[in-house]
């Protein structure tokens, strides 16, 4: 998702900054690949070992990051909306269908369990249902804009409800893990990817379009304020949620200097894309090295 999201600032980048397109193209490539490769690795787990994946299917932590499948699909989409829309749109189908049946299994499991404690909530529960809301930027281009609206609708009212459960485990519970604390960046991805979302089914940047880009400023701004303690922690895989989140902020904010023609905007984009290459630079290093080391892919 991170990979993608790269890709897709940089190929947004091109057409409002005239960043090179060489660059979005080629990191469009390289998301294709390393998506084959995870997806490839994920299937020979599920047939070597699936009753691991049953046991993720019901941990009230790793649950939430299954989605990211149906989410990769859907940034996928996105990314070769231009370039190729005939794959554009069968990748929009499946991750769309995925997603679906993924958000109704997790939600329901939510509903009827008997192993949730306020300690499990963090963050990555945004993934299953808020993740809904990417649907609609591509979606808009594929099918009617009411089945579009049924998924932003879905992203956006458990939002505002998964946010507020957040909120309180974090105000009055204990800290997260070291080892979660990277999630926090998660809270900038729903209003950035809302942003763009009903901006695309809108076609206008109107009062709850603001309110949407704004919170996400803020949320931007009260992470950026705590940038040492995100510095201090040791790596963790979990690292990667840095990086799809400021993507869906570049994006939102180059989407906003397009609209609004205001200068700031178009230099405020162009730094938050060097950012998020220094980013997913550091962080690809380090989960290489990672590797080397065998730190990954451990029991925990």
């Amino acid at each position: 998702m991170g990979m993608a999201g790269l890709a897709l600032a940089w190929l947004k980048a091109h057409t409002v900054l005239g960043m090179p397109a060489l660059v979005g193209e080629g990191l469009r490539g390289a998301t294709s690949a390393l998506f084959v490769l995870l997806l490839v690795f994920f299937g020979l787990k599920a047939l070597r070992y699936p009753q691991a994946i049953k046991l993720e299917m019901h941990h009230p932590i790793r649950v939430n990051f299954i989605p990211t499948i149906s989410i990769s699909l859907l940034l996928l989409a996105i990314c070769y909306l231009e370039a190729a829309p005939e794959i554009a749109f069968w990748l929009w189908v499946a991750g769309t269908a995925l997603h679906l049946v993924l958000t109704l299994a997790i939600f329901g499991s939510w509903l009827h369990h008997t192993h949730y404690e306020i300690k499990h909530v963090n963050p990555a529960w945004f993934i299953p249902v808020v993740g809904n809301i990417v649907v609609p930027v591509a979606g808009v281009r594929f099918a009617s804009p009411e089945l579009s609206w049924f998924f932003f609708s879905i992203g956006l009212v458990f939002w505002i409800v998964l946010l507020t459960v957040v909120l309180y485990r974090l105000f009055f519970h204990e800290p997260l893990p070291a080892r979660l604390t990277p999630t926090l960046f998660i809270l900038l991805a729903p209003p950035s990817v809302g942003f763009v979302a009903y901006v695309n089914l809108t076609g206008e940047v109107d009062v709850f379009a603001r309110i949407l880009y704004y919170t996400a400023l803020f949320l931007a701004l009260l992470l950026a304020s705590n940038a040492l303690r995100f510095l201090r922690l040791p790596f963790f895989i979990s690292a990667w949620a840095y990086s799809f989140p400021l993507a869906a902020l570049t994006l939102a904010t180059l989407a906003m200097s397009v609209r609004l023609s205001v200068p700031g905007f178009t230099l405020f984009g162009f730094g938050l894309l060097a950012l998020l290459s220094l980013v997913i630079a550091a962080l690809v290093s380090r989960t290489l090295l990672a590797v080397w080391r065998g730190e990954v892919c451990v029991p925990e």
